[in-house]
């Protein structure tokens, strides 16, 4: 006669000490980031639980931090994470992110560079390569819509002019600020960032649009051209 299979995995664990019990005895607050992410995976693999596959994920990958920005095939090369997990982690980033950023709707009256910051740092904290985007007025400072403008390298984001104020000019803005982030961390802007500024200022005259600010964002603080007072004397 054959004993019955054994379970394995989180299933053969007391019931106190299964992630997603503990979670709704604790709430979330009380468990790991391996914990909370192995209910997300829901299973692990041969011979591993979900909350081993899911401290082999955060040690691959560099912690939450280094989690937050990877592509879809850099979490699949992790053992025991497949297409459809890989989606769940994807989207779950993605939400918490969106949660933690102030909502820019339509017809919000942006007031200043900590509106932007607030908004756009759970966005950008985390992406490793520039991105630049173009945030569209109207007359009264009011939120048109925002666009990305350009996604670079690690360290070039190539921007043109003409693809920024035929946007603005569809839209009918009367004003535009822009905002991109540093991967490196330090919002100093570079001379590039000041000469395409200029750039982007010359072009708005031209076109009766005005540049209000650039904004530049890095690990926890940004540096705002408005807030320096160089948008009337950049080079």
């Amino acid at each position: 006669m054959h004993p019955f299979p054994q379970k394995s995995g989180i299933q053969s664990w007391p019931l106190h000490e299964r992630p997603r019990e503990l979670l709704l005895q604790k709430g979330p607050h009380g468990l790991s980031d391996a914990q909370l992410l192995a209910i997300l995976l829901r299973m692990g693999k041969r011979r591993a639980s979900a909350v081993e596959v899911a401290m082999e994920v955060l040690t691959r990958l560099d912690g939450l931090r280094g989690l937050a920005n990877r592509s879809r095939e850099e979490l699949c090369a992790v053992p025991g994470i497949g297409p459809a997990k890989a989606a769940q982690i994807l989207a779950a980033l993605e939400l918490g992110k969106r949660a933690l950023a102030t909502p820019l709707t339509a017809g919000l009256h942006v007031r200043g560079s900590q509106d932007i910051f607030q908004h756009y740092y759970p966005i950008l904290r985390d992406v490793r390569h520039e991105l630049f985007k173009a945030v569209l007025l109207d007359a009264k400072h009011r939120l048109i819509r925002d666009v990305t403008v350009s996604e670079g390298s690690l360290t070039v984001s190539i921007v043109h002019p003409r693809e920024v104020f035929n946007l603005a000019v569809r839209e009918s803005a009367a004003a535009v600020l822009f905002v991109h982030n540093h991967p490196s961390g330090d919002p100093q802007p570079s001379e590039e960032d000041h000469a395409l500024t200029r750039r982007l200022i010359d072009a708005g005259e031209i076109l009766g649009i005005r540049v209000l600010d650039h904004i530049v964002i890095g690990d926890g603080r940004y540096v705002s051209f408005a807030d320096e007072g160089w948008m009337n004397g950049l080079p």
